[in-house]
């Protein structure tokens, strides 16, 4: 009897190697999961199945967990040419390789085929015939070129001795590009530009750009976001018809609708929310047979009301995805005339709502609830700060007549909730959030940490119980959910914290199922010895990353079996998919969720889970520009920080005082060979034996803040004032220096560009001893080399 019969209806190992490689590109556990309609043991069985076929060769691990056949790329394919190595050679990439899903993109050393004679640049794609060399790695032939994929590079126009150059704001970035003043449209030294890459400068051994939209100068700070706005490719302009639309809407009427006008319903936000879309009220539960019970409304702005299916407001909102919040701005889903207008409850102003009435139990169980749509007026926007400082005793104004009919009812049923959770066994981690503070001249006045109130969970908890309400309540309508799904933790990552933990004293032991309450058990126990940070953060980086779905996964984090996003229509698309299901499962209009729609879920579940994945990336990115411009007053000085990652060319390190990330390069390190040893999460000393390991603290010297890239250079403090390496910094002249993987500018200066080449020699290799370095022989002897 074949393994696989052990687990009921469990699809054969060749059916599920097959789907793998059919599949276009790389796909995860997850992916096989639903294409199969596993669940519960059918996926416990799956990680086996899948390990057995990594060991027998026949897969591959392509990176974030997604498998492939080992030789991914097809015989023949598109590819586009990356870069020019310093032996002349073209490297190339594969076309539409999306390394946020699946890594890194193989190296393709592309040289010509016997059908082409076409020179190639930077940036060109041709047809190639691919042939693996060993992982990672292929050898391509062309086969003839077709066309160019024109590469855009955000960056800051400068001038110089040897003309206008680009300066990158990608920290990743080696180089500069060369920027001629006919190509530079206008644009002033120190401007933020947007430039499409032409082709490679023969002379100076840089890439030729030519602007293509002005952003304005960075003389201001508030521009900061502006980089991170562009480099992730946020949208920003609405269309004039989304705008027409938003702009024509109105005030909604009765009709239809359950008149929740006299309840005292509230919204609780932070001091600069832009969007209230949000309002809860409670009450004690008058129901005999539910003794120490609440009741609690949820009421959430109606914009399936404004927004249609298929309208021009509702493409321009599934393309956005989402809002993206910065600290001087936000870059919003829906148009200003409705995000800020009629689908926000401001305070004593009649609004449209999708609202749920739940009654709990004293221990926070969710007993019933009932949907609607209603008219309410909110009776006051309250802040966080405000509604602590009422129930810790000294109410202002506003809050003052609210304390004892809404603020305390809402308090009692948090405390319910509040059980429920903690009989849950819920993952707590304790993640701190910073926060930019802008002052009124446009520059950043400060960095703190936000504070994290009791008033804060208060709305944490109730958006979570109306969510469970939503997924429960669609799920009885039979009407498709777009779920909130998070993953159980990857078994292998899982693994490598037990042997870490194994190491500290720390117990977790092997064959149970994991759950929250395992992790929370962990770190209760890690608390108790000096190894708690680092302890702390594997157990953040075991957990998946939550993402939408119609599939239910359930929620790993929450420890709820099912979850969906209800409470935020104004901000993300998949609580406005969530309102329309719920409208025409429960026939509250003509405007719920179309057959079409309903049919494309997994397709704009996909979608949405990569805008909000591109929307956080922006938010940190500004958050780390904005940190270093204020930084940037401070290089030289001092502060307590602690080992937030562990690399072969260094630390990363977060500073204490304002949760600022750094880098402490390796060069700068106590002198010594040091190994990088990544079970272990630290670098040994070879000769000293000197460890640094992940969560430790450390005293740092800020050597460099760069506001452009965001990038912070940091070197330890070994005694009192004494930096651990004391060699002098060198002098930049000329060149501009490589810099590392890591993202941050090195010691030394990048070696000399060869002179003196050809152009042909940088893009085809005419030369008959370019033409030498490029048989299969030495390159094949430069890839050994070069690993």
């Amino acid at each position: 009897m074949a393994r696989e019969d052990f687990v009921e209806d469990f699809p054969p190992a060749e059916e599920i190697l097959k789907y793998i490689q059919e599949s276009p590109t790389p796909v995860d556990k997850r992916d096989l999961a639903r294409a199969f309609n596993l669940k519960g043991a059918q996926r416990r069985r799956l990680r086996e199945v899948l390990a057995e076929l990594q060991e027998q060769g026949k897969l591959e691990d392509k990176g974030k967990k997604k498998l492939a056949p080992p030789d991914r790329l097809p015989p023949v394919g598109v590819v586009e040419v990356a870069d020019i190595d310093e032996d002349g050679e073209l490297i190339a990439r594969p076309a539409n390789w999306h390394e946020e899903e699946v890594g890194p993109p193989p190296r393709i050393y592309l040289g010509a085929g016997t059908r082409s004679r076409a020179a190639l640049a930077i940036g060109d794609r041709a047809l190639a015939k691919l042939e693996r060399v060993e992982d990672g790695v292929y050898e391509g032939k062309v086969i003839r070129r077709i066309g160019r994929s024109p590469r855009r590079v955000l960056g800051i126009y400068e001038t110089t001795a040897q003309g206008g150059r680009l300066s990158p704001t990608d920290k990743r970035a080696k180089q500069d590009y060369v920027l001629k003043p006919e190509d530079a449209a206008g644009a002033a030294p120190g401007e933020l530009v947007l430039a499409e890459v032409k082709g490679y400068h023969p002379r100076m051994g840089l890439r030729d750009v030519r602007v293509v939209e002005r952003l304005g100068s960075l003389d201001n700070q508030r521009a900061l976001s502006l980089i991170a706005i562009h480099e992730h490719g946020l949208r920003t302009a609405f269309p004039e018809e989304a705008v027409a639309e938003a702009e024509a809407a109105g005030a909604v009427g009765p009709k239809g609708r359950e008149d929740l006008r006299p309840v005292p319903l509230v919204t609780i936000d932070g001091a600069d929310a832009r969007d209230f879309d949000d309002a809860v009220y409670a009450e004690p539960d008058a129901d005999k047979k539910n003794p120490n019970g609440w009741r609690v409304l949820v009421a959430i702005a109606d914009v399936a009301h404004y927004v249609h299916a298929d309208s021009a407001l509702d493409r321009e909102a599934r393309a956005r995805g989402n809002s993206a919040y910065f600290p001087d701005r936000v870059v919003p889903m829906l148009p200003e005339a409705l995000s800020n207008g009629w689908c926000s409850l401001r305070p004593d102003e009649e609004r449209g709502c999708l609202a749920v009435w739940m009654t709990l139990d004293a221990e926070g169980k969710l007993l019933k609830w009932r949907f609607l749509r209603g008219l309410m007026r909110s009776a006051a926007r309250l802040t966080y700060e405000q509604v602590q400082a009422a129930i810790d005793g000294a109410p202002d104004g506003t809050a003052a007549p609210l304390l004892d009919p809404v603020i305390r009812p809402l308090y009692g049923a948090f405390g319910a909730l509040l059980a429920n959770r903690r009989q849950r066994g819920t993952l707590e981690l304790d993640v701190p959030e910073r926060r930019i503070v802008i002052g009124a001249d446009g520059n950043v006045a400060g960095v703190e940490t936000r504070s994290r109130l009791d008033s804060h969970r208060v709305i944490e908890e109730l958006m979570i119980c109306a969510n469970v309400a939503a997924a429960s309540e669609l799920e009885r309508l039979r009407q498709p959910c777009m779920y909130r799904v998070h993953d159980e933790p990857d078994p292998e990552k899982v693994e490598a914290l037990r042997e870490v933990l194994d190491g500290v004293g720390v117990r977790l032991a092997k064959g149970q199922v994991i759950r929250p309450r395992t992790f929370q058990k962990v770190l209760d126990q890690a608390a108790q010895t000096p190894y708690y940070h680092m302890v702390s953060e594997l157990v953040l980086r075991c957990q998946a990353q939550a993402n939408y779905s119609p599939d239910n996964l359930g929620h790993f984090g929450l420890a709820l079996q099912r979850y969906a996003h209800f409470t935020s229509p104004i901000r993300r698309y998949a609580d406005l998919l969530v309102h329309r299901a719920m409208i025409r499962g429960l026939g509250l209009g003509e405007d719920g969720l179309s057959e079409a729609q309903a049919g494309r879920f997994k397709e704009i579940g996909e979608h949405i889970s990569q805008t909000e994945r591109a929307a956080a990336a922006a938010e940190r990115d500004a958050n780390d520009r904005m940190t270093a411009a204020f930084l940037s007053e401070r290089v030289g000085e001092i502060f307590e920080a602690r080992v937030n990652g562990v690399t072969r060319f260094g630390l990363f390190v977060t500073l204490d005082e304002s949760g600022a990330d750094g880098l402490v390069p390796i060069s700068s390190l106590p002198d010594d060979f040091y190994v990088h040893d990544e079970r272990r999460h630290c670098l040994v000393g070879r000769r000293w034996g000197r460890t640094f390991t992940l969560g430790e603290a450390v005293t740092v010297r800020l050597i460099e803040a760069d506001a452009t890239t965001g990038g912070l250079m940091m070197h330890l403090v070994e005694g009192p004032g004494e930096v651990a390496d004391t060699r002098e910094e060198p002098v930049y002249e000329g060149a501009r220096p490589k810099r590392p993987a890591g993202g941050r500018k090195p010691d030394k200066l990048a070696p000399p560009k060869a002179k003196g080449r050809a152009a042909g020699e940088q893009t085809a290799g005419a030369t008959e001893g370019a033409a030498a370095r490029r048989t299969p022989q030495a390159r094949r002897a430069r890839i050994r080399r070069r690993r």
